[in-house]
């Protein structure tokens, strides 16, 4: 690979590095050709990018963010082929990877995940990934959560209202 084709490698990875909030590092070196075919055809239907890439080149492309996003926390994880899960949703490729591997198969696996600013080593993490909530289903919850002391309240008026309004009713007949 030539200076020149190294530098392009590098300004697209930190374009998808820079654009993509989830990305997986993971382990494919002993599938066959088949599995791996199958298995990019699995992500390209779910919306995830794999892309195998040289470790030195990803590890400059990581290099070159600000410090905050925790990129160097990854480093270690860039030995050995890598292939790189770009993503959307957070549990997705952990979930496609749980679904793949049912048949008794420990490859691919997880070298490392980057969840918003957060590292996951190893794939003793699967499961853990797999069960991340998305930030829609979190922000469903909290407001699930909020509404049911409302819905509550404004039940317990409701009954409490109609009882009242009885007991007034009634206390008002004996008057007359």
């Amino acid at each position: 690979m030539t200076k020149t084709e190294k530098s392009v490698n590098i300004e697209l990875l930190k374009e998808k590095f820079g654009q993509t909030p989830f990305f997986y590092l993971t382990d494919s070196s002993t599938l066959t050709v088949q599995q791996v075919n199958k298995l990019r055809r699995l992500f390209f239907e779910a919306g995830i990018e794999m892309k195998v890439v040289k470790n030195t080149l990803a590890q400059k492309a990581l290099e070159s963010f600000p410090e905050d996003k925790r990129f160097a926390d990854l480093y270690p994880a860039l030995k050995g082929q890598t292939a790189i899960l770009f993503t959307d949703k957070a549990s997705l490729p952990a979930k496609l990877l749980k679904d793949f591997r049912k048949g008794g198969a420990t490859k691919p696996a997880i070298k490392a995940a980057y969840i918003d600013t957060d590292v996951y080593f190893g794939d003793d993490q699967l499961e853990a990934l797999a069960n991340l909530k998305s930030k829609e289903d979190l922000i469903g919850a909290v407001i699930a959560m909020l509404q049911s002391p409302a819905q509550n309240v404004v039940g317990a008026l409701q009954s409490g209202g109609t009882t009242i309004m009885g007991l007034l009713k009634t206390l008002g007949d004996r008057e007359q």
